[in-house]
């Protein structure tokens, strides 16, 4: 039944266009995505389905379908702030320059074809569109929380707390990749990471006249900044470890010692345990750089997001299909990325895959990144998505093998 899917995709090829088009001219900040959200159930309803649940500020989800088994799908709402990008808001500096946009697309193009087909193989798919992937506009999250709006950072792990992943099966995701040597990527391991705010305090006096009555708090972070340099080389290639960050305040005048710096930055690897050591080496050597200049330092640790291992007998589903757009030489198998996402943490309790898509050029983040090809991305991509969901459906046995041979990674109260 593979050629009906593609078929009323290839009817409405245009319309999917058209809606990327206007989507990746659309970008919207994590949790401020409301234009977004209001005109893809706008779409949605005018196929007459309707949105069966709501969360966290802007996130929803559409269903087809009832019983077993439960194929969830996920597209991500948000934007992220890239200066300079042609289609970057003016008053947020958000773009789609991750590509988001398109996921958007593609899950509502998928869901659409398996609208008719899903009578045939009984079953329900739930696309879930979730706010908020970027890890990016803390304080404005931060002040989220305290309002008691939100519990968590990011939109996967405010949905796993509100259990709304907690009746599928297993969970198809799918992302923008920059590598243009393939077409897909397959079984990729992501980072997890933790965010850290690092505030180095020092003394103002004026720094032409008393610079020796002050004690310079850009001296603290520099100094620290050349001991991070000195830990990479403790870092192991396999474990993937990248620390990384920006100084996000660097004083109030040239004319004063600066008495207070702010470094933000990311400590990431694929290896959980790496992340949990290597960020109390990366603490311990702001303490001390420091109290080497005579200063002092307040240090704010955020969980970020936790490595993302993919399901291996869900992928094989996804590979089998893959093999009908693209040939073997054009999928990248296993890739080790030190970028990082919230789907991470739901696979702890889940099986989840994400495969990777082209069609892109330009940099994931940069400026530069556009859609250079939108029938592979749009179209081909839709297409891919929807046999996988109908390969699950017509044979539910996969799911269930899937199901037993998952095991969860920790508990609900673990992860809370």
């Amino acid at each position: 039944m593979y050629h009906e899917l593609t078929d009323f995709i290839d009817a409405h090829h245009d319309e999917l266009l058209e809606l990327g088009d206007e989507l990746f001219r659309c970008p919207e900040l994590g949790f401020k995505e409301f234009k977004t959200a209001a005109r893809l159930k706008q779409y949605f309803e005018q196929y007459g389905i309707s949105i069966d649940r709501t969360f966290d500020i802007t996130g929803f989800s559409v269903s087809i379908g009832s019983g077993k088994p439960h194929i969830g799908m996920i597209a991500e709402l948000d934007a992220i702030p890239t200066a300079g990008h042609p289609f970057a808001n003016p008053d947020t500096t958000a773009a789609h320059a991750c590509g988001h946009s398109t996921q958007q697309v593609i899950g509502a193009g998928a869901l659409l074809a398996l609208k008719d087909q899903i009578q045939k193989t009984g079953g329900k798919v739930t696309l879930f569109f979730t706010p908020a992937e970027e890890f990016t506009d803390a304080e404005y999250r931060k002040m989220l929380v305290e309002e008691g709006r939100i519990r968590y950072l990011s939109g996967k792990q405010n949905m796993i707390a509100e259990h709304i992943f907690d009746d599928v099966d297993c969970v198809l995701h799918f992302h923008a990749m920059s590598n243009e040597q393939y077409r897909f990527s397959l079984g990729a391991v992501l980072s997890g990471f933790v965010y850290k705010k690092i505030t180095f305090i020092g003394k103002a006096s004026h720094a032409a006249a008393l610079p020796h009555k002050g004690i310079n708090a850009l001296n603290e972070c520099t100094l620290f900044l050349n001991a991070i340099n000195m830990l990479r080389e403790t870092f192991r290639d396999e474990d993937v470890v990248r620390v990384h960050g920006m100084i996000t305040y660097g004083g109030n005048t040239v004319n004063s010692i600066p008495d207070k710096i702010v470094y933000e930055c990311y400590v990431r690897s694929i290896n959980a345990d790496v992340v949990i050591d290597l960020n109390k080496r990366v603490s311990n050597a702001a303490e001390c750089c420091a109290k080497a200049i005579g200063g002092s330092v307040i240090i704010e640790d955020t969980p970020g997001y936790l490595p993302f291992h993919q399901d291996a007998l869900l992928n094989e589903t996804v590979y089998e299909h893959m093999l009908e757009f693209a040939d073997a030489s054009e999928i990248l198998h296993g890739e080790m990325s030190p970028a990082a996402g919230d789907v991470g943490d739901l696979s702890m309790f889940k099986p989840v895959i994400q495969f990777g898509y082209n069609g892109f050029s330009g940099a994931i983040h940069g400026a530069d990144l556009a859609i250079k090809d939108p029938e592979e991305v749009y179209i081909v991509q839709t297409k891919l998505l929807a046999s996988i969901a109908y390969d699950l459906l017509e044979h539910p046995e996969k799911v269930e093998n899937i199901k037993q041979n998952f095991k969860p990674k920790m508990t609900y109260d673990e992860y809370i």
